[in-house]
């Protein structure tokens, strides 16, 4: 007679709904939350020296907001997918969370630290809403606050028919992530979509296979400086290890000067 646990089922779901997976298998795979709140940290106080306030816009499960709050007296996640902020929200249930789009979200107050993390202004789909989104991120910081942008791949640092795969164990599932990103954005390929395979296993639900299609734009070096320099801040673009596509840094002015 069939074990009722060893059903599987296949499915096709939207980006980030199951948020559940998706955070298991990077804290899984050991991405380094910590290393890189470090990393912020530090720039933020280079330039903001004071700083005791932190936007994370498209914080996703909240993984870097739980690893910054030792550094800031206040930590704030906005993300636009209630399944992420759910995670978020059983993970550190006292953390302040909102969702909202990082083009037009308004919290009707500023933080000394703005930041947007794992290349999330990749899913804009043109300039004109990477100069909104900016705009708005902008838009919440305190004068001579600290705006830290991880970009998406640029056109000519993008690798087409990347195939990456990982296998690991985080309680009692194993989760397996296969990925293929090609060109899209046809005909002039400005875009990458990246379609991703998860192959779930725990005891309770048996096995459990879905997919997850990514179109993330490629916007070139260019269009993410002018961006910020439209939205009235300085901007300079630092290659860092933790972060391989690197890290866009702009300053608010403060009065005065």
């Amino acid at each position: 007679m069939p074990n009722s646990h060893s059903t599987t089922s296949s499915t096709d779901v939207a980006p980030y709904e199951r948020a559940d997976i998706y955070h298991d298998f990077y804290h899984g795979r050991g991405k380094g939350y910590r290393a890189e709140a470090d990393a912020l940290v530090e720039i933020a106080r280079k330039h903001t020296p004071q700083a005791s306030t932190l936007l994370d816009v498209a914080c996703g499960t909240g993984s870097h907001l739980v690893e910054l709050a030792d550094s800031f007296r206040e930590v704030v996640g906005v993300d636009l997918s209630a399944a992420m902020l759910a995670t978020a929200a059983r993970n550190d249930p006292a953390r302040e969370l909102h969702q909202g789009d990082m083009r037009d979200f308004s919290l009707d107050r500023r933080f000394d630290v703005v930041t947007c993390m794992f290349s999330s202004t990749g899913y804009l789909v043109d300039e004109a809403e990477l100069d909104r989104a900016v705009a708005n991120l902008a838009g919440h910081l305190a004068p001579g606050g600290t705006l830290v942008v991880e970009p998406w791949w640029f056109p000519e640092t993008f690798r087409p028919g990347w195939v990456g795969a990982d296998l690991v164990t985080t309680g009692d599932r194993r989760i397996s992530r296969m990925s293929h990103t090609v060109p899209a954005g046809l005909p002039d390929r400005t875009a990458s979509q990246m379609t991703i395979h998860y192959t779930v296993g725990s005891p309770e639900a048996g096995i459990e296979h879905f997919t997850e299609v990514h179109v993330m734009t490629l916007f070139a070096r260019a269009a993410y400086e002018q961006a910020f320099q439209r939205a009235g801040l300085s901007c300079s673009y630092v290659g860092h290890d933790l972060f391989s596509p690197g890290l866009f840094v702009g300053v608010a002015a403060e009065p005065g000067r």
